[in-house]
């Protein structure tokens, strides 16, 4: 049974700057070491014991000093996750896996967004670095030249995902954007479609399945595709602004969408034209967000395992890390190719 923290324990949260580890302990009813393991090795102690702990913690507002644990540990228990975007829900499932399986063994997470931009991702890291992260999470492998060395230097477990690159930073885990143009490319042409229309942001990952896609048209004698390129974030606004001007002036067959979210704003801008998918065009999307599915019609589109994305990182992070029950044919991995799955559905 849980120990009954008295008021006048509770009162010490009145002075947040005075608690200490030592007062924590008191007021559980254990030694320190038990509360320190409790906060930074959730794994190693009793359930009863760890609720103790935290309901000792929120009585005396007691906050850690994580830069003292990790300065006296050479651990900070932080891994930093930089991404472009959080617009749309495209990283959820990545995010989701890496930040779950973290937590579980005692990791906490910063997220910073690069909106797309290799500066501030140079900023970005930075000014993370100087919080001594036991590792770094980065979305994609285009990085300023500073960043690279920067990471390099700092001598901690950096993983790129969401991309494939026979040079990584230190490990990759991801897939090939330019297999992803040229499978979508040879499928939609086995389906007989000829005319075709590209709406992408211009996100560096994007724009190269796009490159990739409309090469491999050219090979197959198709040079015409018309490529329409939008400012990030994808949203629905931009994928119908896509759409009007295909429609206005191209008017293809198929309408290839370097995300989800553009694919329905051009599902959006069919509707409001009276234009019929698939019968008038067709859509392709990519992602598989969870709204593909439930769209009308259902779109076709691009799954990419995020989820395991996310939990091998998190793997390869624990390995490095040295974690007891971490998987160490992962963490031996530099290159990790995760794949893809043309997903067809009504749209297309």
């Amino acid at each position: 049974m849980a120990k009954k923290i008295s008021s006048r324990q509770i009162a010490l949260s009145a002075q947040p700057e005075s608690v200490t580890l030592i007062d924590v302990a008191r007021v559980a009813g254990v030694a320190p070491m038990t509360v320190s393991r409790a906060l930074n090795r959730p794994e190693l102690v009793r359930s009863d014991t760890q609720k103790k702990v935290l309901d000792a913690v929120r009585a005396t507002g007691y906050v850690p000093n994580m830069l003292a644990g990790g300065l006296a540990s050479s651990k900070s228990r932080l891994v930093a996750i930089l991404l472009p975007t959080i617009a749309n829900s495209i990283f959820a499932d990545t995010v989701q896996a890496l930040v779950d399986k973290l937590t579980e063994a005692g990791y906490q997470t910063l997220l910073g967004l690069t909106a797309y931009s290799t500066a501030r991702e140079e900023a970005l890291v930075e000014a993370i670095l100087g919080r001594r992260p036991d590792g770094i999470v980065l979305a994609g492998t285009s990085h300023t030249k500073a960043t690279v060395e920067r990471l390099t230097k700092a001598r901690i477990p950096v993983v790129e995902i969401w991309d494939l690159t026979s040079k990584p930073i230190d490990t990759v885990i991801g897939f090939s954007h330019e297999e992803v143009g040229k499978k979508v490319a040879q499928h939609l042409l086995g389906k007989g479609y000829r005319k075709f229309g590209i709406v992408s942001i211009d996100d560096p990952r994007g724009l190269r399945r796009a490159k990739s896609l409309i090469a491999e048209l050219r090979r197959h004698g198709i040079a015409d595709a018309d490529f329409r390129t939008l400012p990030a974030p994808a949203t629905l606004q931009a994928g119908r602004a896509g759409a009007a001007l295909l429609f206005d002036e191209a008017k293809p067959d198929i309408i290839v969408c370097s995300s989800d979210t553009l694919a329905q704003g051009v599902l959006a801008e069919a509707a409001s034209r009276k234009i019929a998918v698939p019968r008038d065009v067709a859509v392709m999307g990519f992602g598989d967000l969870s709204t593909a599915a439930h769209v009308y019609p259902a779109l076709s589109t691009v799954r990419v395992e995020g989820a395991t994305i996310g939990m091998k990182t998190a793997q390869t992070l624990l390995a490095r890390f040295g974690a007891a029950d971490s998987d160490m044919d992962v963490a031996a991995q530099t290159r990790i190719d995760t794949g893809f799955s043309i997903i067809d559905r009504e749209s297309a």
